[in-house]
């Protein structure tokens, strides 16, 4: 009977090998762990690879001949169905908020809001991080009752002779975000310098950047610049606009403003991240889904296109009004009926007829920021597929170094600069009452249509 076990464990042992991965000497590909990754992220549709001809197909009445018509290829990616809104926006600025609450206690003052200490090391070495489930929508760490820490964040108030008598409002210049990243151009540049270390492409923004580190910059401040309302417009009563623009539940679903292309840029790196410890729950990789971006100039008029070829708009037909008589973007109309659309300044983001990708305010309602930097002369140097030029500039850079591509038009603004061929641009560090964003994400294969 004995004899019979062995044998038969023998030959267990055989078929096992047989049918394991160590490919009997074959080449048979290590395989990463398959995941469904053609699941169109919340709030954004598909936009699909193609090849289509952009660039100025009507006038150019600037005569600046940087946008000439091409024909050009796309990969497949995934773009914000509308502009981010103030409510979308805005969960951005509470988590930093709290960040920087709970940071500013510590481990030892926010003991309740920290992961545990990893077992086995010493808690003055360890890296101990936020417990986000227990943070939640900030409720309990802003509560001043029991288990709450209100009492201990006075420092996060106005104070002194800044603040109101009665009230108790964020400071929100405290409101900064930190992070890095890794350059892959400063990477590509330096790749075959072998005196350059990882950490020379790795830019760092801190709280306090080191003068003599080149990659360093000042931390983000998140919260959006509300005075635009008022700074961009002389002579103009908006002074209701900038106390209620952002924070009142009436403009909830309306597209943030106030944001520079600096606060747009950091917005999808939170993005990214965030998604990143859900994708890590998941046990899926961190690049499960690629990271978030602004569009590239080119891609937003692909999609603004919506599939369809020398259209004027992003609906498709020539004319702003259709068949009905009704406007089909926010624009100033004519020679500035600003009403006649049905909003004076900015409206919902699902206002108006989505394009035939289900993409809606291509045109109109807010000017939108792309990741291309603006240079007349750079037209002759893109590729025929996926073509951008990008130029990160830094603060002691000249104020042209600083131009960032802005596609769309918005609600000041005439018709013309609503054609999805037609860009202007902005500073980086600018922000403005009539500039906002949206994000894409690529799509991590050919196409959804097929199985990768």
């Amino acid at each position: 009977m004995r004899r019979n076990i062995y044998f038969f464990g023998f030959i267990a042992t055989i078929l096992l090998a047989s049918c394991g991965k160590g490919g009997q000497g074959e080449l048979v590909g290590v395989y990463n762990k398959k995941f469904k990754n053609n699941r169109v992220p919340l709030g954004m549709v598909y936009v699909p690879p193609g090849r289509t001809l952009i660039g100025m197909s009507d006038e150019d009445i600037n005569n600046s001949q940087s946008s000439p018509s091409r024909m050009t290829s796309f990969s497949a990616f995934f773009m914000d169905q509308t502009e981010i809104s103030n409510a979308e926006y805005r969960q951005f600025v509470n988590w930093v908020r709290d960040s920087v609450a709970i940071s500013s206690l510590g481990p030892s003052g926010a003991a309740a809001f920290y992961k545990p200490a990893p077992t086995g090391t010493p808690t003055s070495i360890s890296e101990r991080y936020i417990d986000w489930k227990k943070v939640g929508n900030g409720s309990n760490l802003w509560s001043t009752k029991s288990g709450g820490l209100g009492t201990k964040l006075t420092d996060m108030y106005y104070s002194g002779a800044d603040a109101l008598p009665g009230r108790n409002e964020i400071d929100v210049r405290k409101l900064k975000y930190a992070y890095s990243i890794n350059s892959l151009d400063l990477a590509a540049e330096g790749r075959n310098d072998p005196a350059k270390k990882r950490q020379d492409f790795i830019i760092t923004y801190t709280d306090l950047p080191d003068p003599a580190k080149p990659n360093q910059y000042p931390s983000v401040n998140v919260y959006p610049d509300t005075l635009v309302w008022k700074v961009d417009y002389s002579y103009s009563q908006n002074d209701p606009m900038v106390k209620t623009y952002f924070n009142h539940p009436s403009y909830d679903d309306y597209p943030v403003v106030g944001v520079t292309w600096e606060q747009a840029t950091a917005f999808c790196v939170w993005r990214t991240r965030f998604y990143e410890s859900v994708a890590v729950s998941r046990k899926q990789p961190l690049n499960s889904r690629p990271e978030y971006q602004l569009p590239s100039d080119a891609q937003f008029e692909y999609a603004a296109r919506g599939g369809n070829v020398k259209t004027k708009y992003p609906w498709g037909g020539p004319y702003v009004r259709n068949t009905k008589g009704c406007m089909q973007a926010n624009f100033k109309v004519g020679r500035g009926n600003y009403s006649d659309d049905g909003g004076l300044y900015t409206v919902n983001v699902k206002s108006y007829f989505p394009n035939d990708y289900g993409l809606y305010n291509m045109a109109g309602n807010v000017a939108e920021w792309t990741v291309t930097a603006y240079n007349q002369s750079a037209a002759p140097l893109l590729l025929d597929f996926n073509p951008n030029f990008t130029y990160v500039a830094k603060s002691s850079d000249s104020k042209y170094l600083k131009r960032k591509v802005v596609r769309g038009g918005s609600w000041k603004d005439i018709g013309f600069f609503l054609q999805n061929a037609v860009g202007t641009y902005e500073y980086q560090d600018q922000a403005r009452s009539y500039i906002g964003f949206r994000c894409i994400s690529a799509y991590p294969g050919s196409d959804i249509k097929n199985r990768n």
